[in-house]
C-alpha cells in the first residue's frame, strides 16, 4: 500500500535492495516507491517532484548473487520432472516432518457485517488481534513450520550461496545521490547512501566533488543492540542547501517509526535530541541551513483506532541545536478557528509538507499519500517566520498537477487535466492558474513523467513504451531537445538529482540485462559515468535476452509484457516461468536489473513482468482503467498475460508461478482466486488481501482514493470485488502459496497474510502447501538488512523450484 513520501531520500531501486526509502521507490504505504509507498517527491531549491508510487518497494526485489562455489547439476529431462518432484519431497525429511507435525488450527469465529444489503463474512477476524497470546502462538507455530520447511528444501542452500555470490559482485551499492553547491559553486558536495558487499545496511556518506575523498556521515548500525536487539536503518535524509547539515530519519526493526536526527556534517556530531513521530517527515531547510520544517504525526491517543495513526499530521518547525522541541506551524484538518486564522483547507488524511526555494519563496503542499496529484499554496520565508504567511493558492487537486518546479519567478507544472499523457504548463508565479497557463510542451505519444529544475535548463523525464527518454528544455524558449543516453532503459528523477543552483542532472540508468550506473548530464547534454556506483563482474551478463510483447486482454486492450530469459530458451511449453506485476497507483514496472534474477535464470527459469491497467505505462487513462470499480481489469490483464505465455509455449500451468507484493499482492491474489487452474504456485509478499477491512488499518484512509471506501455502496462493491480473502471458496484446488510478511509492517497489516493463510488452509483441496513465512524483525521491507532480503529471496526461489518441479541446471556465471 502507499503512503506519502515527499522529499525524503533513501534507498532506491538499487539491486538487492528490498524497498526504496523515500523518493522514487515503489514501496507501498504512506510515504515516500518500493514504495506500494506513495510516491511523491518534493525537491527543494527549485525542484518539486511528486511521483506516484511508493512503492515497488515491495514488489520485484532487486537482489544480487553468488559468492560461494556453485555445484553444477545435470540438465533436467522433461520425462523425469514428475518423478523428481516426488523424490524431492521424500528427500527432505526435515521439511516433511515439519509439515506433518500437528499445528494449531485457527478457529472459525465468523464476524458477519452487512453493507448495503450484502452480508460479508469474516471467519478469521480474531487473527487481527496480534496482541492475543493465542494469536501470537498460532503465528509463531505456522511461521516456524514455514521456516523449517523452506530451510530443508534441497535447492535452498545452493540458491542462498548463489544470491551471496551475485550480491558480492560490485564492491558496494550506492543509492540516492544528492547534490549541493559549496561556496562559490566551483565544487559540489555529494551525499549518498552506500552499502559495502556483505554489509547489512546502508550508511550515509559524503564527498566534495565526484573525485573527492569519501567520508562517513552516519552509520545506523551504531544504534543496533540498544534496548531491544533490533537493527536500524536510514529511512530518509535531506542535506541543508549549503551541505553543512543533514536531517535524517532512523527507524528500527522495519517499523518505519522514524525519529528525525540532525547531524552537523563538518563537526560530525548530532544537534539536539532526535524528534519522534517523523515517519514521513519530508524535511525542508531554510536557505541558510538554520531552520528546518518537517511533517510530524499527531501524538498517539489512548485507545484510538489504528486508522487514526496518519490523520491530522502536523507541519512543524525546528531550529536545530537551539529549540528544545519543534513548534507547530499548521495541521491537517484545521479547526474552524484555525481556518478563520488563515490555515489552508488541508484534509485530515493529507500530509502538509514544505518546500523552500533559494529565492525565499515557500511552497506548502498537501499530499494524500496515494494520489500523485496535490494541492499547493505559496508564500515567502519572511512571512512564514513572522507568523503571517497568508498562503496564496497555486494549484488545486482538480488541476491534475503531479510535479512542480520554480525557476526565476516562473512556474513549470506537469498536468494530466485534459491530457492523459500529460503536458507541461508554464507561467509567472504571481497569479499562476493551471487553467489559463501557457502550454510549453503539448501532450504527445510519449508520457511525460517528471521534471527537474537545474541552473541551465528544465529536464523532463518521458516514457516511450518501456524506455525512458531525457528531454532538455531551455528556460528562454524553444522546443525540448532529446539528450542521447548511453543506455536504452529506465531512470527516475529523484529530488536530489538536480539543484536549481547547479547545471545538469544526475541519472540512474539501467535495463533488464544491464546493471544500474550513475551518470551526470552536463549543460551541453553530454552524459558521463560518474563512477559513484562501482562496476561489478555481473553488470552485463552474456547469454540473456528480453522479449517485449503486447498481449490482448479480455476486452481487447493490449497489455505490455516483458520476458527476460536465456538467449537459448526453447519454446516447448516446459520452461518454469515466474510472472510478476503490481498495477496500482499509476506505478509502472520499468526495465530494471536484478542480480537475484540471475540465480533464477541460471536455474532454468524465465522471468516475466506485466504492466496491467492500474499502472501508468500509458499515462493517466491506463491508471484510471485499473482502480476502484475498474480494478478487475488489473488481474484480468495479468491472467491474459499468463494465458499468452501458455499459448505461446513459453510454459504450461504446471510450470507457471506469479508473484506480487503489497498492492501487487492484491493483483496476484485475485488472479489466483479467479483462475486457480492457471498457476502452480503463488508468491505474495506483504500483500493487501482483505480490502474490505483495509480502510481500518493505519494506512487505510490515505489509500481510499486508489481503492475506494466502504462507506458508500459503489466503493464497497469495488472493495469486495478486489478482496482476495473474500473470494476464496471451499473445495477448490488452489495452487501452492507462500505468504511472506514482516510482523512490524506499518503499511499493510500482517493480518492480511495470516487471515488469507488460514482461509486457504481450510478451503483448498489441492494438497499443495500454504506456507506463512513471518519475519518478527521486519516490516514492509523498508529497513530490512541485506541478509533478510537474501534469505527471503532464497526461500521464495526454493519454494518455486519445489512446486514447479525444477532442478538447477547450470552453474552461475
Amino acid at each position: 500500500m502507499s503512503r506519502v513520501a515527499v522529499g525524503a531520500r533513501g534507498r532506491v531501486g538499487s539491486d538487492g535492495e528490498r524497498a526504496a526509502h523515500g523518493v522514487g521507490a515503489a514501496a507501498h504505504g504512506r510515504v515516500p516507491a518500493t514504495v506500494p509507498a506513495t510516491p511523491g517527491q518534493v525537491g527543494q531549491v527549485g525542484l518539486i517532484g511528486l511521483i506516484g508510487l511508493i512503492g515497488l518497494i515491495g514488489l520485484i526485489r532487486l537482489i544480487r548473487l553468488p559468492r560461494q562455489p556453485w555445484q553444477p547439476w545435470q540438465p533436467w529431462q522433461p520425462w523425469r520432472r514428475q518423478a523428481a518432484a516426488v523424490l524431492a519431497l521424500l528427500a527432505m525429511p526435515g521439511a516433511w516432518t515439519a509439515a506433518a507435525q500437528p499445528l494449531p488450527v485457527a478457529p472459525v469465529r465468523d464476524v458477519p457485517e452487512v453493507f448495503f444489503g450484502t452480508t460479508v463474512h469474516d471467519p478469521y477476524r480474531a487473527l487481527e488481534n496480534t496482541r492475543s497470546p493465542a494469536v501470537v502462538a498460532w503465528m509463531r507455530a505456522h511461521g516456524e513450520r514455514a521456516r523449517r520447511t523452506l530451510q530443508a528444501l534441497p535447492a535452498r542452500a545452493a540458491l542462498r550461496a548463489a544470491l551471496d555470490h551475485y550480491d558480492a559482485g560490485p564492491p558496494a551499492r550506492v543509492a540516492s545521490v544528492v547534490r549541493r553547491p559549496l561556496s562559490g559553486g566551483a565544487v559540489e558536495r555529494l551525499f549518498y547512501l552506500k552499502r559495502g558487499a556483505g554489509e547489512p545496511q546502508f550508511r550515509l556518506m559524503r564527498r566534495d566533488g565526484f573525485d573527492g575523498a569519501e567520508q562517513l556521515v552516519f552509520d545506523p548500525a551504531r544504534l543496533d543492540g540498544r534496548g531491544r536487539a533490533q537493527t536500524h536503518a536510514i529511512n530518509f535524509f535531506e542535506p541543508s542547501p549549503d551541505g553543512r547539515r543533514v536531517a535524517l530519519g532512523v527507524s528500527a526493526g522495519g517499523s518505519e517509526a522514524a525519529s528525525l536526527w540532525v547531524i552537523d556534517v563538518e563537526q560530525g556530531r548530532r544537534l539536539g535530541m532526535p524528534v519522534s513521530r517523523a515517519d514521513q517527515a519530508a524535511p525542508a531547510w531554510s536557505a541558510d541551513g538554520t531552520e528546518l520544517w518537517f511533517n510530524r504525526l499527531q501524538p498517539p491517543r489512548r485507545g484510538a483506532p489504528p486508522a487514526e495513526r496518519y490523520l491530522h499530521s502536523q507541519l512543524v518547525a525546528l531550529r536545530p541545536g537551539v529549540d528544545a522541541a519543534p513548534r507547530l506551524v499548521l495541521r491537517a484538518g484545521p479547526s474552524a478557528a484555525e481556518r478563520a486564522a488563515g490555515m489552508p483547507a488541508i484534509d485530515a488524511r493529507e500530509s502538509p509538507v514544505l518546500a523552500v526555494q533559494a529565492d525565499g519563496t515557500v511552497l506548502l503542499l498537501a499530499i494524500d499519500g496515494v494520489a500523485s496529484e496535490f494541492a499547493a499554496w505559496w508564500s515567502t520565508l519572511d512571512a512564514l517566520r513572522a507568523g503571517r504567511p497568508a498562503w496564496r493558492p497555486l494549484v488545486t487537486r482538480e488541476d491534475g498537477v503531479t510535479a512542480l518546479a520554480l525557476q526565476a519567478g516562473r512556474v513549470f507544472a506537469l498536468s494530466h487535466r485534459g491530457a492523459p499523457r500529460y503536458r507541461l504548463l508554464e507561467g509567472p508565479l504571481e497569479g499562476f492558474a493551471a487553467g489559463t497557463a501557457a502550454v510549453r510542451v503539448a501532450e504527445g505519444e510519449r508520457v511525460l513523467v517528471q521534471i527537474a529544475a537545474a541552473a541551465d535548463a528544465l529536464y523532463i523525464e518521458a516514457r516511450e513504451g518501456n524506455v525512458k527518454r531525457l528531454l532538455r528544455l531551455a528556460y528562454e524558449g524553444g522546443a525540448p531537445v532529446e539528450v542521447a543516453l548511453p543506455v536504452a532503459g529506465a531512470f527516475a528523477f529523484e529530488a536530489g538529482h538536480a539543484d536549481a543552483r547547479l547545471p545538469g542532472v544526475l541519472l540512474d540508468l539501467q535495463g533488464w540485462t544491464m546493471a544500474r550506473r550513475i551518470y551526470a548530464v552536463d549543460a551541453q547534454g553530454r552524459a558521463r559515468d560518474t563512477g559513484l556506483q562501482p562496476a561489478g563482474p555481473f553488470d552485463a551478463p552474456a547469454g540473456l535476452a528480453t522479449t517485449e510483447v503486447m498481449v490482448p486482454s479480455h476486452d481487447g486492450a493490449r497489455v505490455p509484457l516483458s520476458v527476460v530469459h536465456r538467449a537459448d530458451v526453447v519454446l516447448d511449453g516446459t520452461n518454469p516461468v515466474l510472472l510478476a506485476g503490481y498495477a496500482a497507483y499509476g506505478y509502472t514496472e520499468e526495465p530494471g536489473f536484478s542480480a537475484s534474477r540471475l540465480a533464477w535464470l541460471d536455474a532454468g527459469g524465465v522471468y516475466a513482468v506485466a504492466n496491467p491497467r492500474g499502472s501508468g505505462v500509458f499515462g493517466r487513462a491506463w491508471h484510471l482503467a485499473g482502480k476502484e470499480a475498474t480494478k478487475p481489469n488489473s488481474w484480468r490483464d495479468l491472467i491474459a498475460c499468463a494465458e499468452w505465455l501458455v499459448a505461446q509455449r513459453w510454459t504450461r500451468p504446471a510450470r507457471l508461478a506469479i508473484e506480487g507484493g503489497s498492492a501487487g499482492g492484491l493483483l496476484v491474489g485475485m488472479a489466483m482466486t479467479e483462475r486457480p487452474d492457471l498457476f502452480a504456485a503463488v508468491l505474495i509478499d506483504v500483500g493487501a488481501l482483505d480490502m474490505v477491512r483495509g480502510e481500518l488499518e493505519p494506512s487505510g484512509p490515505p489509500n481510499i482514493p486508489e481503492f475506494g471506501t466502504r462507506t458508500n455502496e459503489a466503493g464497497f462493491r469495488a472493495l469486495l470485488a478486489m478482496s482476495a480473502y473474500h473470494q476464496v471458496r471451499d473445495g477448490v484446488p488452489y495452487p501452492a502459496v507462500l505468504l511472506t510478511h514482516g510482523v512490524n509492517d506499518p503499511r499493510v497489516a500482517v493480518s492480511n497474510s495470516t487471515k488469507m493463510a488460514a482461509r486457504l488452509m481450510a478451503a483448498s483441496t489441492s494438497g499443495r502447501p500454504v506456507l506463512l513465512r513471518l519475519d518478527w524483525a521486519g516490516g514492509h521491507g523498508i529497513g530490512d538488512t541485506q541478509a533478510q532480503v537474501l534469505d527471503q529471496r532464497a526461500d521464495e526461489f526454493a519454494f518455486l523450484m519445489w512446486q514447479l518441479g525444477m532442478t538447477p541446471r547450470a552453474a552461475p556465471r
